[in-house]
């Protein structure tokens, strides 16, 4: 309750304190209930699978004046049923998501600082991580400067876990500091980013945090080419420097994708995605050439049922994803979006296995019942393969499935002018 009246606060303290400025309020509420029966990893034998309803609430509070610009989003995420009923106080799953003020410097310069979510181009380095009910922010300074076509953004972050005497050990799961540069252009039918990323991470030796950070930097490009109904885009990107245990960074990230649109109602995509890793899952002579996508939205890549990347997969033997896709409107606001996913590891599973992974089958029907809201359904398949049992070190070979369905809840509770 003290955080809602400090919200309506700081709502009437902006509106009786500037001369010009516009406000703007609006919530999300965003329920989904999930069926997991070989979710992120195969299903085992005598295992029941999971059902549950998670859910985000947000309140979006943006102000904007012809010099500031002050961003708060707090959200409380939780899953039904996790605090019990007659519960006299509820501190789980509230947070806050972001808290920025952007500055505007000049017609080209501004200066963002706070809690903020940053997204780049595709996502593929830089991302929200929109499906997770949390979602994606940091805590970041960045200068942007933007002038016709050319965009140039620095930015730094530097992690504590707490105000301290002494020491600088971080133990969060997390990144200790980063440094970047992005840069875009734009032209009349392509368009490229650059980025270049200074990560560092805290040191572990024997599965314990210690003093120093290790520095990996992250090079590359994002490409897009359109030609009528045609889209070309494709990433490349090349990672060295250490990772936390100070092995030697050799890695690599190479996608393709084309894009047709027939009409306003179809359209088809086939792409292709190679990640560098490690020969049997193992940094041998202490060099890593596994391929880190650091703060990506990877859920939107390598299949919906989060098998690669999302959580797992890390320093393990990359992967080739080949994709195809097709999505139909069948009328404005209905879409059916089918893709299929091969998968192959990069690097060599063992001395006998293919390096064939499996397919996925991912199915996702959305209709927006009016402005305001919403409604996706989704369901995917795996079929494993030999390769994927070595891989997951299951052997039970059981069907696994995912479903879920979503409501999103989005309306704009008012958007005030004043001068």
């Amino acid at each position: 309750m003290k955080n809602i009246n400090l919200l309506f606060s700081l709502i009437c303290f902006v509106s009786i304190s500037v001369s010009y400025a516009q406000l703007t309020v609006d919530a999300e509420l965003r329920p989904r209930y999930e069926y997991r029966h070989g979710y992120k990893t195969l299903f085992s034998d005598d295992v029941d699978a999971s059902s549950f309803v998670s859910q985000r609430t947000r309140l979006n509070i943006d102000y904007q004046s012809e010099k500031l610009r002050i961003f708060l989003s707090p959200q409380d995420i939780r899953v039904w049923g996790d605090v019990p009923q007659l519960n006299t106080k509820d501190n789980n799953g509230f947070s806050l998501h972001q808290a920025w003020a952007e500055v505007f410097i000049d017609s080209s310069f501004t200066l963002k600082v706070g809690r903020q979510e940053i997204v780049y181009d595709d996502q593929r380095m830089f991302g929200s991580v929109g499906w997770a009910q949390q979602s994606r922010s940091h805590d970041a300074a960045m200068v942007k400067f933007k002038e016709k076509n050319t965009k140039l953004h620095l930015a730094a972050a530097f992690n504590q876990e707490r105000e301290s005497l002494t020491g600088n050990i971080l133990t969060l799961n997390t990144y200790k500091s980063f440094q970047y540069i992005w840069a875009n252009q734009t032209w009349n039918n392509f368009s490229g980013s650059f980025l270049f990323l200074n990560n560092g991470m805290q040191n572990i030796e024997a599965n314990q945090y210690i003093e120093g950070v290790s520095y990996s930097q992250t090079a590359g490009f994002h490409l897009n080419f359109k030609n009528n109904n045609l889209k070309l885009s494709s990433n490349f990107y090349y990672q060295f420097g250490e990772d936390a245990f100070k092995n030697d960074i050799k890695a690599y990230l190479v996608s393709l994708e084309a894009k047709y649109k027939t009409n306003d109602e179809f359209s088809f995509r086939l792409g292709g995605e190679l990640q560098s890793g490690n020969d049997n899952t193992l940094i041998n002579d202490g060099e890593n050439n596994a391929f880190q996508p650091f703060y990506g939205t990877n859920h939107k890549f390598n299949g919906f049922m989060d098998y690669y990347y999302v959580g797992n997969h890390a320093n393990s033997v990359g992967l080739l994803d080949l994709y195809a896709n097709v999505n139909y409107a069948f009328q404005p606001l209905t879409n059916f979006d089918l893709t299929a996913h091969q998968f192959f590891s990069a690097a060599e599973l063992d001395d006998d296995s293919s390096k064939d992974l499996g397919l996925e089958i991912d199915f996702v029907f959305s209709h927006q019942l009016n402005k305001d809201v919403g409604l996706k359904l989704g369901y995917s398949h795996y079929l494993e393969s030999t390769g994927t049992q070595v891989l997951k070190n299951n052997f039970d070979g059981n069907t696994n499935n995912w479903g879920w369905v979503m409501l999103t809840v989005n309306p704009e509770i008012f958007k005030f002018s004043f001068d």
